[in-house]
């Protein structure tokens, strides 16, 4: 059987784009939800996969996780883009 729940709409390297872009050293993902008309549920996942392939990285703080883009994730942008 295929593959279940909604398709991708949002490339990774779109998402990945967003992170190399922000001025700011990371990004909370209500920013990317904003910014990728993506829900709050949908940008969390991408989040947990693309940190599971080390192209991010996350650390929890006062009850909220902020992400920031690896230098792996620099090599994948650039090598996609």
């Amino acid at each position: 059987m295929g593959e279940r729940g909604r398709k991708k709409t949002v490339s990774d390297v779109e998402i990945l784009r967003q992170f190399a872009l922000e001025p700011a050293p990371f990004m909370h993902p209500t920013e990317l939800t904003e910014t990728l008309d993506m829900s709050r549920q949908g940008v969390y996942k991408r989040l947990k996969d693309l940190e599971e392939q080390g192209l991010l990285k996350s650390k929890k703080a006062a009850d909220t996780r902020n992400w920031w883009i690896t230098d792996e994730g620099r090599r994948y942008l650039s090598e996609k883009s």
